[in-house]
């Protein structure tokens, strides 16, 4: 696995990332905490149907609904892939306005992806940053120093839960990141290669839910009552396949656990892109006015008031 700290700054982007106010958190003037919780992490499991929880008996997944807030009715965007889904779901934009709507790896024709993302943000707030990706398509996600330190395969290799979980709550044990992201892939290879839904398919739904037990507990070692944990995914899946309008593939879990979550239902509609907005504003940064995705307020009992930007 590929390994990035701070990386160069790519003069293609500036010009994005100075809507943000810089390229990285040294530039930033020091804020006072107004929101809900100082440590984020999101965990995006690929592929993750909503019915699949219950299907497979994903207890962990089960728990932190019955402790947190929950939705089994947010949706992704079109196309309903890997790229383009993580993409809104990381920069708080659509498809048309981020323009990722390829889904594979292009790094070197294509370039990174043009607009900031929510380590940009959270990075020029002056917040420590970090991400874990599964799959060497989302370096396409990764701008001069945002996130802060970050790990990702090259060529084909794919990051499992087992390996994944295992350097993530390493990196835990020594480090304190204040927005963490995560990508878990097990159901997305199992839905490809045998049938979304099917026998092996809702075991690697229960490998993910395992996944996401220990992150979760390292994440509370870390940082104690100060967390939130937002688990969601990219997209669904129906046959081999997916990517279409279908509710199969359109239809995603979104789920938040930890301080200040409100117990129950969301009855908000939620779409991939406020995942971004919501772990923002989770975090007391501002979130730019010019994204599509807003923060689920609803599913949180204490209201957050963004710091001045900076």
């Amino acid at each position: 696995m590929m390994t990035i700290r701070r990386a160069a700054a790519l003069a293609v982007l500036a010009p994005a990332l100075a809507a943000c106010g810089g390229l990285n958190r040294s530039a930033a003037t020091p804020r006072t905490f107004d929101g809900v919780a100082r440590h984020v992490v999101v965990i995006s499991v690929d592929g993750l149907r909503a019915d699949a929880i219950e299907a497979a008996g994903a207890a962990n997944l089960q728990r932190m609904m019955r402790e947190g807030a929950w939705s089994l009715r947010a949706q992704t965007i079109l196309p309903s892939r890997t790229l383009p889904s993580h993409t809104s779901m990381i920069t708080g934009q659509p498809p048309e306005v981020h323009g990722i709507t390829f889904n594979d790896e292009r790094v070197d024709a294509e370039g990174r992806v043009t607009v900031p993302t929510m380590f940009d943000v959270a990075d020029n707030a002056g917040l420590y940053t970090a991400a874990y990706f599964a799959k060497a398509k989302f370096r396409h996600l990764i701008h001069p120093g945002a996130p802060d330190d970050v790990e990702a395969p090259r060529g084909l290799e794919v990051v499992m839960a087992p390996r994944m979980t295992q350097d993530v709550v390493q990196f835990l044990q020594f480090r304190r990141p204040d927005l963490l992201f995560v990508h878990i892939p097990d159901p997305d290879i199992a839905g490809h290669s045998v049938g979304w839904m099917s026998t092996p398919y809702r075991w690697a739904v229960r490998r993910a839910d395992a996944a996401v037990e220990q992150i979760r507990r390292a994440a509370v070692r870390a940082f104690g009552d100060d967390v939130v944990v937002i688990v969601t995914a990219d997209h669904g899946g129906h046959g081999r396949d997916h990517g279409t309008d279908a509710p199969e593939d359109m239809t995603i879990p979104w789920i938040a656990w930890g301080t200040g979550v409100k117990p129950g239902r969301i009855e908000t509609p939620i779409r991939t892109f406020d995942t971004a907005a919501t772990t923002l504003w989770l975090l007391g940064v501002e979130v730019p006015a010019d994204w599509a995705g807003r923060p689920v307020e609803s599913a949180f009992t204490r209201p957050a008031v963004a710091a001045p930007a900076p």
